[in-house]
């Protein structure tokens, strides 16, 4: 069977990732593992250090954001063993008890640990705290959780009137609110419930469509009291509340199975299994616009894991030709519940029928770089018919790609992305600055190398 030729290119400042394509095509086979979710491990890091007693964590993604929340929530005074994916053990403070930090917290690259972090700090009276990150994370808007955090009586001074790191924050008793988000964000949604922990009376978030909802599921399971109207989209948690250590299981990043979705949906002739998926309902978005698509996935093993739901996917392509989908639009709702997908999922469509388009994603224009001006770029740099929009992309699919020089913009998903995109160019692509990949799967490259050569 033929095989992709992957290679790894090292230089003092950066890692470029070969993927060479055999004449012959090639498919792609196995079973594989995805990390553990980048979500619910920032959320099992930040709870356990604000609960009473031990957390004991399985499944905890090793990436570089993770590290970021481990070593904030470290100087803030919580005891986090070395983190590792079999077991993590976290010593719990409890709310109100964080420390003043000698120094700067450093959030890296995560905006989640960034933001969700704004809403505890905010809630600890009489201690001051600065945060900021690297140059990325400098450049992308607070003000979305700085202004309502402003609401509820904190004081936040940062660059541009607050709306950019660094920033400063004074701890407040802060006071509950009834906010009306404008967008379908869980990092705002989560932030505002943070702070709620600690204000006297109920904190409500009313948000426009449903988004993801870890921060809901896990603060219940650490013994908050919130009550949720699925009707209206809004949560509303008690405070002040007394969170109690868990042991929490995470699993498998549906955002990093993505990848392989879309591989195993493209590539000829190929089936791939990936186990251990978490497959809550405001994460399968993706799934969703893959069916649109009329990609074959079949969900296997279901099950409820720490109040997760979890399957095994498993993707194959549908028939021979170069063409296995089918084009269709990607808008309104479901895009709260596929936002980080969607550079994947623009790949995708260059192997449909048709033209696809995908609206009201503007918010990728904030995240780890520009994701609307970059894949659209990179993707045309290989030969794709990618259009910007100015909340979306519209792809053409059936244009025939060619390996060439690319580059991740240091963005983990774009990287990635690009990556599968080269599984069905001729000839060599090079990804400049695919080490982005590990900011969240710090294995992708072997799980290439893997599926790319048939290992089971």
């Amino acid at each position: 069977m033929p095989v992709a030729i992957v290679t790894l290119k090292s230089t003092e400042h950066q890692q470029d990732l070969i993927i060479q394509r055999p004449t012959s095509g090639l498919s792609l086979q196995g079973r594989l593992r995805v990390p553990g979710d980048k979500s619910i491990s920032h959320r099992a890091l930040m709870l356990g250090a604000l609960a009473q007693g031990e957390t004991e964590i399985q499944g905890l993604l090793i990436g570089e954001d993770p590290r970021s929340t481990a070593a904030c929530f470290r100087a803030l005074g919580a005891e986090i063993s070395e983190l590792n994916t079999e077991y993590v053990r976290v010593q719990g403070i409890g709310l109100g008890q964080l420390q003043e930090p000698a120094d700067v917290l450093n959030a890296g690259n995560s905006g989640t640990t960034l933001r969700l972090m704004l809403g505890i700090l905010a809630s600890h009276p009489g201690r001051f705290f600065t945060v900021t990150g690297d140059s990325s994370l400098r450049s992308r808007p607070m003000s979305r959780v700085v202004k309502p955090l402003q609401q509820m009586l904190a004081q936040i001074w940062g660059r541009q009137g607050g709306t950019l790191a660094p920033l400063a924050i004074q701890g407040q008793q802060l006071q509950p609110i009834k906010y009306h988000s404008p967008i379908a964000s869980a990092q705002v949604k989560s932030c505002i419930l943070l702070a709620g922990l600690m204000a006297e009376g109920k904190t409500t978030v009313t948000e426009p469509a449903l988004s993801r909802d870890h921060s809901e599921r896990m603060l219940q399971g650490f013994g908050a009291s919130l009550s949720i109207d699925p009707e209206t989209h809004s949560v509303t948690i008690l405070g002040p509340a007394q969170l109690q250590g868990q042991s929490v299981i995470v699993p498998g990043d549906i955002s990093s199975a993505a990848f392989w979705l879309v591989a195993g949906a493209v590539v000829p002739g190929s089936e791939i299994c990936i186990e251990n998926v978490g497959v809550n309902p405001t994460r399968t978005g993706i799934l969703e616009a893959l069916s649109m698509m009329g990609a074959d996935i079949t969900l296997e093993n279901q099950r409820v894991v720490a109040g997760e739901p979890v399957a095994d996917l498993r993707v194959r392509c549908r028939g021979g030709g170069t063409l296995p989908l089918q084009a269709c639009e990607i808008a309104g709702d479901v895009i709260p519940r596929l936002i980080d997908e969607i550079p994947i999922l623009a790949v995708a469509a260059i192997f449909a029928k048709g033209t696809t388009v995908i609206r009201d994603a503007a918010e990728l224009r904030v995240k780890e770089s520009d994701r609307i001006a970059v894949i659209a770029s990179e993707l045309n740099r290989l030969g794709a018919k990618v259009t910007e929009l100015p909340d979306g992309l519209e792809i053409s699919g059936g244009t025939t790609l060619t390996g060439t020089d690319v580059d991740s913009h240091t963005d983990h998903r774009i990287a990635m992305s690009l990556a599968i995109a080269a599984l069905n160019a001729t000839g060599t692509t090079t990804i400049h600055r695919a080490e982005a990949a590990a900011i969240s799967y710090p294995d992708f490259f072997q799980s290439l190398i893997g599926v790319a050569m048939g290992n089971e």
